[in-house]
């Protein structure tokens, strides 16, 4: 009886399918209270990939502040669609290692989106000059104001004990090819040095950019930029395809997304200018080597630890 009983333990522990993670494995998971977190985070990005992407004419109606040309909100509206995947994919995968890029790309992003509000606070739908704009878009601001104080302190305090949780990380069992790492190391650089000259010196956009764009807009979306560099750079410099996964998916989703935006709005590209097709060469980029690290990546159903 004892033997059957062993036998039968140890039997279920064989065949238990790779993806479950409990404490048994030792691999740290993403504690409730994050993923908590990570919920709401999806559920206010795809509510900005409505109002910015899919409404992009209409934002003196529907959101926290007027954003013109409509393409600028569509390239915004592609940051948020990618935030969005980044954050429904660490839900579907438990393992804290692979989501760590992805949450701390959100947490840098939200930081410098703060700031960035913060500093142009007298261009959003709260102050009194914009009382006759819909209650829709008064609101809007004011749940953006929010909403990007809240995250990013909240993602902070849970930052501490996500670090401290018991387990530990996966070893690396994937490495990246070093083709792929060096693109991703380039195009990260690329990112970091417009995404920072951006917020700034909004100004240089008319060197940078080839659309027009406002000191709000400039470095709301520097702040993609930024994230996205920081996201390709840690992916570069950790070379596990296992934990690139999550983010190639979104990096390519962001790529894409941007292009049908280009195509939507052709005519408030300035074609004339080397920004124009410097700006399609890296959006070129960016799908290749987000498909490339998403072909290449295992599926989470492979395996987690």
């Amino acid at each position: 009886m004892t033997t059957a009983r062993g036998q039968t333990h140890s039997g279920s522990a064989v065949d238990r399918p790779p993806t479950t993670v409990d404490t048994a494995t030792g691999v740290r998971r993403l504690l409730p209270a994050m993923a908590a977190l990570l919920v709401a985070f999806s559920v206010l990005t795809a509510l900005a990939v409505l109002t910015l992407y899919v409404l992009a004419d209409r934002t003196d109606r529907s959101f926290a502040w007027t954003i013109q040309p409509p393409l600028t909100a569509a390239f915004l509206g592609a940051g948020y669609a990618a935030g969005c995947v980044l954050v429904v994919l660490s839900l579907r995968d438990p393992v804290w290692a692979h989501s760590r890029v992805p949450v701390l790309t959100i947490l840098l992003f939200t930081i410098a989106t703060l700031a960035a509000t913060l500093l142009h606070l007298d261009r959003f739908h709260l102050q009194a000059e914009f009382l006759d704009r819909p209650l829709l878009a008064r609101a809007a601001a004011w749940f953006w104001l929010a909403v990007y104080v809240v995250v990013p302190g909240l993602m902070l305090v849970l930052l501490v004990p996500q670090e401290r949780a018991p387990g530990s990380d996966p070893p690396p069992r994937d490495p990246v090819p070093l083709p792929l790492r060096w693109a991703l190391a380039a195009e990260s650089a690329v990112l970091l040095v417009v995404g920072v000259a951006l917020y700034a010196a909004p100004s240089t956009a008319t060197a940078l950019w080839p659309w027009p764009l406002t000191p709000l807009t400039a470095r709301v979306l520097a702040a993609w930029l930024v994230a996205f560099g920081a996201a390709t750079a840690l992916a570069a410099v950790a070379g596990d395809l296992r934990r690139l996964r999550t983010a190639a998916v979104a990096y390519t989703v962001f790529g894409v997304l941007v292009a049908l935006a280009v195509l939507r709005y052709p005519g408030t590209v300035a074609w004339g200018g080397p920004a124009a097709w410097a700006f399609l060469a890296m959006t070129a980029a960016i799908v290749a080597t987000g498909a490339a690290g998403w072909r290449l990546a295992p599926a989470p159903d492979r395996g987690t630890a």
